[in-house]
């Protein structure tokens, strides 16, 4: 990334942080978010900031081991670290946190948390095309509206979910777009510029200045801003990254793929493109809400076609030469999908897969090195 880009991203993020303390003094809500079926619309609905939680990085994972099992995933050590160590200004900014039961870690996780800062935690279904799944779901939802408003103070109608829906419609739609230049040969963006391009935007508490810088670096990205005076890198080869979540700090497989010569062009998972869809805004709002976000194609989901859905248009649009499948220590439903992952692009693209299991330690970077610079070279 171009220094300068790099620390204006840097400095908007400082002065994010002043803007959330400033915020709160008003009197407007903060609402910390772990996971991607937690409608954030809710959030805007009352004014209040959605804050992305989920933890990325290494170092409060002993604080968190001091509690939690070591043998846990690292996102969910991460995550707990951060809270219980107070190490995070936006779980600390936060008045409640919204959980979710998307693996069993994570649900008694909470458990814990809960005695600490104020949760909720949102029950999921396991399927997504049972009818009662749905019920039960929409039900969620209700339910959740009822705790924005008693964390707020204040009421959802209709209309402030309606406009809140449209909000959120064109944020997605611009992430997208940004995500979208690397359709682009040679991609316009390194996989680690994408990552904390969204990353940091994620965090703002203004989201009409989000959108706006989004259009921004998408426009400088189309005409090259980027990788001004970087060597032609037409036949590198073009990698999607599928499974787990990655963000600042978890980004290591990033890295090598770049170190290696090649690019990730695209990400798949929640961090990347299953944050780019629209809900429709012709609907109920509630019923809108519960169909789209129920739709998300986790791992959590039985099955979860989804997945392969949105894979396989993605390696077409992206123009994919390999795809790398993540899946961090003790994750256990992307660890017996990455069987199905594989098979799926095999068949459908002729494509080998390559599935690594890992933690946000460093301490195997060496031989993730080696693995993926056999990946490309057999490409």
């Amino acid at each position: 990334m171009k220094e300068e880009i790099a620390n204006r991203l840097q400095q908007i993020s400082e002065q994010n942080l002043i803007d959330i303390e400033q915020a709160k003094e008003q009197g407007r809500s903060v609402i910390g978010f772990y996971c991607l079926y937690s409608p954030t619309e809710m959030a805007v609905a009352v004014n209040a900031i959605p804050v992305p939680l989920c933890g990325t990085r290494n170092d409060p994972i002993p604080a968190a081991e001091e509690t939690l099992p070591r043998n846990l995933c690292p996102l969910i050590k991460s995550s707990y670290g951060y809270g219980v160590s107070d190490t995070c200004p936006y779980f600390r900014a936060s008045d409640i946190i919204i959980g979710d039961t998307t693996c069993d870690g994570k649900k008694k996780m909470f458990e814990l948390m809960a005695r600490f800062k104020p949760t909720h935690v949102i029950e999921l279904p396991q399927s997504q095309n049972n009818p009662m799944a749905m019920e039960f779901w929409r039900a969620e939802i209700e339910h959740f509206k009822t705790v924005i408003e008693e964390t707020s103070g204040q009421q959802i109608d209709k209309a402030k979910l309606g406009a809140a829906i449209k909000l959120m419609n064109r944020e997605r739609h611009v992430r997208k777009a940004l995500m979208d230049v690397n359709k682009a040969k040679p991609a316009p963006l390194r996989g680690a510029e994408l990552i904390e391009i969204l990353f940091r935007v994620g965090f703002l508490a203004d989201k009409e200045y989000g959108i706006s810088l989004m259009e921004e670096l998408t426009a400088a990205a189309r005409e090259g801003a980027f990788r001004q005076g970087d060597p032609p890198k037409n036949r590198a080869r073009r990698i999607l990254l599928t499974g787990v979540p990655v963000g600042l700090g978890s980004d290591k497989i990033v890295n090598i793929v770049e170190q290696l010569g090649s690019d990730i062009v695209a990400f798949e998972n929640c961090s990347g493109y299953k944050q780019a869809f629209t809900v429709d805004e012709g609907k109920d709002p509630i019923d809108a809400l519960a169909e789209q976000y129920l739709a998300t194609p986790c791992s959590v989901m039985s099955p979860n076609e989804g997945r392969f859905n949105l894979l396989r248009e993605m390696v077409e649009e992206f123009s994919i030469d390999g795809v790398i499948d993540l899946t961090w220590q003790g994750c256990h439903t992307y660890n017996v999908e990455a069987y199905l992952v594989d098979k799926m692009l095999q068949e459908t693209f002729g494509i080998t897969s390559l599935h690594l299991e890992t933690d946000y330690s460093e301490s195997d970077t060496e031989q993730l090195k080696v693995r993926i610079e056999a990946y490309l070279e057999m490409l």
